[in-house]
């Protein structure tokens, strides 16, 4: 891909780039716990976006996206996002840039990735993280990886409309090979624990649906928990958000919230336990504890939280008939995208096989299998 983008860009500018990588990201057990200020247990994947950009003396700034083979040109000083374009994310960063005070000036950049489309990496992030280490080094601002990561998530609220948690660019900036992030979503803190998985690994398995309900669904479950702590704040006068309460708090919990209430506070509460227990396991070596964990997670997420499908429902019943799988999960937002599995890596085609024959007869859809591997983070190449 790094040749690939420094051939285009000398084709397309007749210049030599800087080049630049940002990987995307998985989150191994924590979700829906972000927008309470929870734990989340992200790493960087191998996948990612580069970035190749230098100087111009132009008057505009030129872009070009090897996935679309297309090139937009547009002003600094009059920038405006269009819905959908891969261009908006650029002009967003350059926005966060310019209202931080850093002084851009016009350049050229091309950008590529090998994020597979639709897999819940979180290619947004990679792309935003990647454009503003590019800007970064470019005109040597020497910003600090933690300010990259916030520029990108605003940038995504405010220009993509993606009101998108810190996880994501903060995974994809910070990451570190063979190591995964225990993210505390308050006072981003984080603590890396290796990730030795021995003859297992981790194989995403991609439902191929998405359900239209997901984002009114998402906000539902948001308001659920906020409306949650107005509540508990009542009995537990000192909490801010569900992250402050404890597993052993959930039978006063349950007395207080309304049925319609009760099972999503208690997800997050069970959910953030499990992040820590995760970390614990793995530093440990007890992989078998890591997937009853993941198994939980989705019980969680699927009975509790009521994000979950029948299509990511069944892939998980699916893997629990065998032995080659220690856990799975579905891995997001919910009601579509990935079930995240760990599997032994020997028996994986098998396990493979199986799942697509399994799928394809009860869905008439082929699943697609992305193996992931935990690499390095934000970086010049």
């Amino acid at each position: 891909m790094k040749s690939k983008i420094t051939q285009t860009f000398q084709r397309h500018f007749e210049a030599e780039p800087l080049m630049v990588f940002a990987p995307g990201r998985i989150n191994l057990i924590g979700e829906h716990t972000d927008y309470q200020e929870g734990f989340v247990f992200p790493a960087a994947v191998t996948q990612g976006i580069w970035v190749g950009i230098a100087k111009n003396k132009l008057t505009v700034c030129r872009a070009y996206s090897l996935d679309f083979e297309q090139e937009f040109c547009f002003e600094l000083n009059s920038m405006s996002p269009k819905k959908g374009h891969w261009a908006t994310y650029i002009m967003g960063i350059c926005t966060q840039f310019h209202q931080a005070g850093y002084p851009l000036e016009n350049f050229d950049l091309v950008l590529g990735g090998d994020i597979p489309v639709g897999g819940g990496l979180s290619s947004s992030a990679a792309l935003s993280v990647s454009l503003g280490l590019a800007l970064s080094e470019l005109f040597a601002f020497h910003i600090p990886k933690k300010n990259l990561a916030l520029y990108a998530q605003k940038s995504e609220q405010l220009f993509a409309g993606v009101n998108c948690g810190i996880m994501d660019p903060y995974a994809s900036a910070f990451g570190k090979q063979g190591q995964a992030m225990l993210l505390d979503c308050r006072n981003l803190d984080h603590r890396d624990v290796p990730v030795d998985l021995g003859d297992y690994g981790l194989l995403l398995i991609h439902s191929k649906v998405s359900h239209s309900l997901a984002s009114s669904a998402y906000n539902q479950r948001r308001e659920a928990c906020e409306e949650s702590v107005v509540i508990l704040k009542q009995a537990y006068p000192e909490i801010h958000t569900l992250r402050d309460l404890e597993v052993s708090d959930l039978p006063t919990i349950k007395r207080l919230l309304p049925e319609t209430l009760f099972p999503k506070a208690k997800h997050v509460v069970t959910e953030c336990a499990r992040v820590h227990q995760a970390a614990e396991a793995l530093q440990l070596g007890n992989l078998s504890e890591v997937g009853r964990l993941l198994q939980a997670s989705h019980q969680s997420l699927r009975d509790d939280f009521e994000v979950s499908c029948v299509e990511l429902d069944f892939l998980a019943k699916q893997t629990e008939k065998t032995k080659t799988v220690l856990g799975a999960r579905m891995m997001g937002g919910g009601f579509g995208g990935c079930l995240l599995t760990l599997v032994k890596q020997q028996e994986s085609q098998i396990f493979k096989d199986q799942i697509q024959a399994a799928y394809e007869k009860e869905f008439q859809l082929t699943p697609a299998f992305i193996e992931v591997a935990i690499g390095d983070g934000a970086r010049k190449i």
